[in-house]
């Protein structure tokens, strides 16, 4: 049984919402930026991770750099005009082909954003990022840590416990090495935007960390995906009474890749938020993935609409 706060009603039908009105979509304005998920397992089980990551879940399979380059390829000979490749996962550090999928992105003057939690599988690979800084630089090359709260408590609530050091000392061998490292922290405290950000630049000051946490773009806050609560349906009629634009939703100017397990080939996906959704999947190559997305989905309410959310600056 559902819980009393979820209606059954809602997000059933890509055109039509439970009251009957026309269910908002966006269109893809351009292809700014490209998210390749790397894999799905993770050395975490966070609490509520939206993709269920875990040291046990390959439903999306390790991306090979050969894959990764394939999609390169596409951008530079269609003109996508492409800026930002993301790596997400699961844990991208986990999967072998990292270094050289950042290599390539990197040569090719894109760049390059890893979403980690900085933990061991990012240590195994110091090596590996130290030659990339290098030979690179960082100006095209952020690595964005997930810190989910300012307090060691409310972090390891939602990573569980001892997982606090091991990514704090992360982000501090990241910052000490010379790399471009932003945060990506969430609001499921009762804080204000404010207060966050001001625990975190305390946090930051403490740690000798200069990372600027009025910067939206540097400490990023997610809001929190709880999917036992109720959301709104995102109507057309929306855009005018929230002020917004669907140029401003995240699939208005991105899509992922994913291959999922037992596929011969990766997949294109609307958002980094919907990686299993078979409504989501948009077909094998970016040309096939242009057209208009439904907003079928809580996350598309609670998420980026509403939320206001971005996996992008």
């Amino acid at each position: 049984m559902l819980p009393a706060l979820l209606d059954p009603a809602k997000f059933k039908d890509a055109w039509i919402t439970a009251r009957g009105e026309t269910r908002a979509h966006v269109g893809l304005k351009a292809l700014e930026t490209l998210w390749f998920n790397t894999g799905t397992l993770c050395n975490l089980t966070c609490r509520n991770c939206y993709i269920e990551s875990s040291p046990r879940n390959d439903r999306l399979v390790y991306l090979t750099a050969a894959e990764v380059a394939a999609y390169l390829d596409e951008i530079e000979r269609d003109d996508h005009g492409t800026q930002l490749i993301g790596f997400t996962g699961g844990e991208p550090f986990m999967n072998p082909d990292l270094p050289a999928m950042l290599d390539d992105v990197l040569a090719r003057g894109l760049k390059a954003i890893v979403l980690t939690n900085a933990m061991k599988p990012m240590h195994k690979m110091k090596a590996a990022l130290l030659d990339l800084l290098a030979r690179h630089g960082r100006d095209n090359f952020a690595i964005r840590v997930s810190v989910d709260h300012y307090e060691r408590e409310l972090h390891e609530e939602e990573r569980g416990l001892r997982s606090w050091k091991p990514t704090i000392d992360g982000l501090v061998w990241l910052a000490e090495a010379g790399f471009d490292v932003h945060v990506a922290g969430r609001h499921f405290s009762n804080e204000t935007d404010e207060e966050v950000r001001a625990g975190y630049a305390q946090l930051f000051t403490r740690l000798g960390v200069a990372i600027d946490a009025r910067d939206p773009a540097r400490l990023v806050l997610f809001p929190e995906m709880d999917p036992t609560v109720d959301v709104p349906e995102i109507t057309t009629a929306c855009w005018g009474i929230l002020k917004k634009s669907p140029d401003s939703v995240m699939c208005a100017s991105s899509r992922m890749v994913v291959k999922r397990k037992g596929a011969a080939r990766p997949a294109v996906v609307a958002c980094t938020l919907l990686p299993y959704d078979p409504q989501f999947e948009l077909g094998g190559t970016l040309a096939e993935s242009v057209g208009e997305v439904r907003l079928n989905h809580p996350h598309c309410a609670k998420f980026c609409v509403l939320g206001g959310a971005a996996c992008s600056a």
